[in-house]
């Protein structure tokens, strides 16, 4: 072992305790991220002791919050960041400044100076974007108020990091003895800082596109990884040169990155990394957990984490019934935020690395803020199992009464979305009445907020379609979303209400060939029409007459229907469909072909239409279009 490579043996190492943590910590319900915290900590070194040096720890847990930050900046986008801007800089900067005031009172009282206070209170107001995300993404908040209201205050406090990060030097100068740190010294420096973060955005603005685009054309895909690594490292590396955390340089370089047109491209290449990635730094906040400091002076370490913790959850669990959260989301929002977060790890090193305090001060501070992360998801545990559970019996979810009285009206439709809306618009304005069910409380709610009338009640229910009045109405609309609803109802319909005339959507081709099997001839491709319309629009942009483009569009319409009726008696056999397919198409094109060799001939009497049978035309020389063309080009 101790021939191998450091790296190689901490891989080893970091690996092995991961596998065998996380699946015990999940077995036992406690989640990945206790996994996680419980590996580093047995191969720190106050467990196990494989891992010793504090230093290579630290390096290594900030290596972790640089790759972490450049997924976030990567993901923050100008234009999500202006769509949440109220949420994000109200709600976000009201728990910041809370927060941080609060903190900030309580180490004045504690009778610290004025700016170790104030460095210990921003950092500790921050949270774990990590924890937070994660936590919410495993409980299906993320759509929830509290959901979105929690994201959009992570999201301040990731930006809200920067002029943190940037204020720590200028501290730190105006904290020395005035030895080469005048006035004028202390303001070059903010300029220097200023002016570099400036430059990197500037730069990057101007530079990086072309840059990426150059790239991007050797195709080679390992390369464009490495560029944007070499990004994320060339701007680390200017931030530590001026006295900045390489983080703040990552999340630069990912804001950079998130509105280009490679930023997809980067996602999906560093996507299956993420997950990993976290899991490691989060290895390494149980490593670099201090139990000496802790053992040194137990009291006060339960002080500075039960009085932050108390303080922080009084301030957001207040915010929550401000913005009007639900209660039941109350508890796991307010403790999500509570904690401290891996930004704090960062500032508190910074500052002490820039001597706003001394280091003992700042292994407090990480040591509170490392085991605040560690019981955050004991506690979250607990809540839900026990207060949680209490919430759910006591939630009144909005329930509906199942259509129970006989219904009369000759029109029958299945499913309120989007679809049976439209249709079902249309039949009222001409004083048609319908019987509307829909099995989604959501739903029904909207309807009667814009005066519809609808029904609760599953259409694929038999009992329900007779009180619809399935068998003496006429016509039977299935408007439902789901494909396999949507065929059992019609299976129903056609089963035990055979006079019934059953209209259905379809989503593809394959729905609609199952539709044609039941029996059911009236059937709408859901966004073959449109489909025409864009298309007729695209033609009249191109310069066609409005007529001609309605001819085309229409000798394509009824065609397309005549192909889809010679396809549908071999769907089945998958050689015989796509030979059916081919031909079809290549009838189209060649006549299409020949109307535009026909109109390219009266070009020179002026009357061929912009864009088509020209010099540059994609038809060969004989006016039809090769097999390529068509195979390129299937609708």
């Amino acid at each position: 072992m101790e021939h191998a490579p450091t790296w190689l043996t901490y891989g080893f190492l970091y690996l092995t305790a991961a596998v065998l943590a996380v699946p015990i910590a999940k077995a036992l319900g406690l989640g990945a991220i206790i996994g996680y915290l419980a590996a580093g900590i047995a191969i720190g070194p106050w467990g196990l002791g494989l891992v010793s040096n504090v230093q290579d720890i630290l390096h290594f847990a900030e290596f972790g919050v640089v790759l972490m930050l450049f997924l976030v900046g990567l993901e923050l986008q100008p234009s999500r960041l202006w769509a949440l801007r109220r949420p994000i800089f109200g709600t976000g900067t009201a728990q910041v400044l809370g927060c941080a005031a609060v903190l900030f009172a309580l180490g004045a009282l504690a009778g610290l100076p004025w700016r170790v206070s104030l460095v210990g209170a921003l950092g500790l107001a921050l949270s774990s974007t990590a924890i937070a995300l994660q936590s919410l993404a495993e409980r299906n908040l993320m759509r929830t108020q509290s959901g979105q209201a929690g994201f959009s205050i992570l999201l301040f406090q990731d930006v809200a990091a920067i002029p943190i990060l940037a204020l720590l030097p200028v501290l730190g100068a105006a904290a020395g003895d005035g030895a080469g740190h005048t006035p004028g010294e202390v303001a070059l420096e903010v300029l220097k800082i200023v002016g570099v973060i400036a430059a990197i955005i500037l730069g990057g603005r101007l530079l990086l596109r072309p840059v990426l685009r150059w790239i991007a054309k050797s195709n080679t895909p390992e390369i464009f990884t490495a560029a944007a690594l070499l990004l994320v490292v060339g701007i680390a590396y200017l931030m530590v040169m001026v006295g900045l955390s390489m983080a703040l340089g990552a999340f630069l370089a990912g804001v950079l990155l998130a509105d280009s047109e490679y930023r997809r491209e980067l996602e999906a290449d560093i996507e299956p990394f993420k997950g990993l990635l976290l899991g490691l730094f989060f290895i390494a906040v149980g490593m670099s957990i201090d139990f000496g400091v802790i053992l040194r002076s137990p009291g006060l370490m339960a002080a500075i984490l039960v009085g932050f913790l108390a303080a922080k959850a009084i301030v957001i669990y207040t915010l929550a019934k401000l913005v009007n959260i639900p209660y039941q989301e109350r508890p796991v929002f307010t403790l999500l935020l509570a904690q401290g977060g891996e930004f704090a790890f960062v500032v508190f090193q910074a500052a002490a690395g820039a001597s706003v305090f001394p280091a003992e001060t700042a292994s407090l501070l990480i040591g509170a803020v490392a085991l605040s992360m560690l019981i955050s998801p004991l506690l979250l545990v607990l809540l839900d199992r026990v207060l949680l559970r209490r919430y759910a019996k006591l939630k009144t979810t909005p329930q509906a009464e199942e259509i129970s009285e006989p219904q009369e009206a000759p029109i029958i439709i299945a499913g309120f979305g989007r679809y049976g809306q439209i249709v079902s618009r249309v039949l009222l304005a001409q004083g048609l009445r319908t019987t509307v069910l829909d099995h989604s409380v959501d739903m029904l709610e909207v309807a009667r907020t814009f005066g519809y009338r609808v029904f609760y009640g599953d259409a694929t229910r038999l009992d329900l379609l007779r009180i619809a009045g399935a068998e003496h109405a006429r016509i039977l609309v299935v408007a439902v979303d789901d494909a396999e609803q949507s065929l059992q109802i019609a299976k129903l319909a056609r089963e035990h209400f055979p006079h019934l005339q059953v209209v259905a959507r379809a989503r593809d081709i394959s729905h609609w060939n199952k539709l044609r099997d039941l029996g059911v001839t009236l059937v709408q491709r859901e966004l073959f029409e449109s489909s025409l319309q864009s298309a007729h629009t695209v033609l009249e942009l191109m310069g066609l007459p409005a007529a001609q483009a309605t001819a085309i569009t229409q000798r394509f319409r009824t065609h397309n229907i005549a192909l889809a009726d010679r396809m549908y008696p071999h769907y089945k056999d998958q050689a015989k469909f796509i030979a059916v397919a081919r031909e079809g198409r290549n009838q189209l094109a060649e006549q299409m072909a020949k109307e535009r060799q026909e109109s390219a001939a009266m070009g020179a009497a002026g009357g061929a239409y912009p864009g088509y049978g020209g010099p540059g035309s994609p038809e060969r020389d004989d006016g039809t279009a090769s097999a390529e063309d068509v195979d390129k080009n299937r609708p």
